[in-house]
């Protein structure tokens, strides 16, 4: 079976889901919007791209997620505990069905979504619409993700459990097969980077941009 007929497969037998929560919600509208103006007018050329939870910084320290109030994503709360800007971490939920009951993730270097960007490029010469995921493929726990960034860095992050979120599920990752093999990108840096270049940019810059 080609590659083109294998994800032509893929795309009839698992269509686009249901959303779970607004922020869900809102990136399937746009996509939805994108869509309708390639069949209106067969002069565009869109790409879509599906990214599974960017963590992580530029290697310089310089470049870095500064989130307003109490962060909502995971890195950005677990870095602000370690630089002592938040007393601890709240885990939501602890039964969830995975290994260690709490929810998975695909985590990806923001550079390789950057560089995924770049890729995408070299696909908007033909005219359609062109969707890509871009992830590792692989799912990391919250608590995964918590000792490994204790592993890294040495500094202790305090954490309690608490009610699971409204629109949390319990686990999912990218298969990123597709951009892989169209357009020779795959996430190439590693968990270790991910916490190193995170905590080199948060320790840097512990009340983030002044």
């Amino acid at each position: 079976m080609s590659d083109c007929l294998y994800h032509l497969l893929c795309l009839l037998i698992y269509p686009r889901g249901k959303t779970s929560n607004p922020y869900g919600t809102s990136k399937a509208m746009v996509e939805q919007m994108l869509t309708d103006l390639c069949k209106s007018d067969d002069d565009w050329s869109v790409a879509l791209l599906r990214y599974f939870n960017p963590i992580g910084a530029h290697p310089s320290g310089l470049i870095g997620e500064d989130p307003k109030g109490i962060p909502n994503n995971l890195m950005p709360f677990i870095s602000q505990v370690a630089v002592g800007k938040r007393k601890e971490l709240s885990i939501f939920g602890s039964d969830y069905p995975t290994n260690d009951g709490t929810c998975e993730r695909d985590y990806l270097h923001v550079m390789d979504l950057a560089d995924g960007h770049l890729a995408a490029l070299s696909c908007l010469d033909s005219t359609g619409v062109h969707i890509f995921n871009l992830g590792t493929g692989k799912g990391l726990s919250v608590l995964d993700m918590v000792n490994s960034f204790v592993d890294v860095t040495g500094v202790e992050i305090p954490y309690v459990f608490a009610d699971r979120r409204e629109g949390d599920l319990p686990a999912f990752w990218a298969d990123a097969s597709k951009v892989e093999s169209e357009l020779g990108w795959k996430a190439n840096r590693t968990l270790d980077q991910m916490m190193e270049d995170t905590w080199r940019w948060q320790s840097n810059n512990p009340d983030g941009y002044m």
